[in-house]
């Protein structure tokens, strides 16, 4: 049975949401919905789209495969400095987006010691749409790892230490046992890392640029337009917001909606 709420937290909660939506509904009021069609469907616009959605799977796909396991690792490690390593895993949380942007390009860069390593085979990262996938994953990961650890940590261990104590093999426990209790959070996580790389900006910018079917994700190109044609960047900016909404209302699992 749902509890109520008290109503002294309508009014906090009623500003929280206008600080939300009436930003939008500015956006909305601002918009030429005479050339909307036209602006929302510009080869740029399409091309924009296509990236972002392709980039933001591929991203999310990586933070999938890299953040679980490191999810996995600070929620059940019992290494020594872990809680630095989790902050260190959550940074890109709090860290200016072109800071992170920066420091890929030197680490990946011509000059850094990773892309130096990379010329050795003739291999070049920035200002690629390998590059974009990567800056997504950089500020997109972080959401995907404090959800599965959360969910983890929730759990606990017991479920984990009888099938252990019953002869079940590590990766055993892993496949029965861990990643049936992950699958609701992963679903969430999943939305939320989506959502991020779709956003981003200051990371892609700084180490894969704007180049137009290349690195142009829709973020970059309502900077580009703002500077142009504010109508194209408003109408661009409706569409981001459009698809943002569309990932976390229809992608997310129902399971979870129902529990929360």
């Amino acid at each position: 049975m749902r509890r109520s709420v008290p109503v002294l937290l309508w009014v906090p909660a009623a500003l929280a949401l206008a600080l939300v939506v009436l930003p939008v509904i500015g956006l909305v009021t601002r918009s030429d919905l005479g050339r909307l069609p036209e602006l929302v469907t510009s080869p740029a616009a399409l091309d924009a789209l296509w990236l972002s959605v392709r980039t933001g799977a591929a991203a999310t796909v990586l933070s999938a495969l890299l953040g679980g396991p490191l999810a996995l690792v600070l929620a059940r490690g019992r290494l020594p400095g872990l809680r630095l390593l989790r902050a260190i895993v959550l940074l890109p949380l709090v860290l200016p987006p072109v800071v992170g942007g920066l420091a890929l390009l030197y680490l990946l860069g011509r000059n850094g010691f990773g892309g130096q390593v990379l010329a050795l085979f003739d291999l070049r990262l920035p200002f690629t749409t390998a590059a974009v996938i990567i800056a997504q994953t950089f500020v997109a990961m972080p959401f995907l790892v404090i959800g599965l650890e959360g969910a983890l940590r929730t759990a606990g261990e017991r479920y984990e230490a009888v099938a252990a104590t019953l002869g079940a093999a590590p990766w055993t426990v892993f496949r029965r046992v861990t990643v049936p209790l992950l699958l609701p959070a992963l679903g969430s996580s999943l939305v939320l890392a989506f959502a991020r790389a779709l956003g981003e900006f200051g990371a892609t910018i700084t180490f894969a640029g704007n180049f137009e079917g290349t690195t142009q994700t829709l973020p970059l190109l309502v900077y580009e337009q703002s500077q142009a044609d504010v109508d194209a960047a408003v109408a661009v900016s409706l569409l981001l917001v459009v698809l943002a909404i569309v990932v976390i209302a229809v992608a997310r699992p129902r399971s979870i909606e129902g529990r929360l």
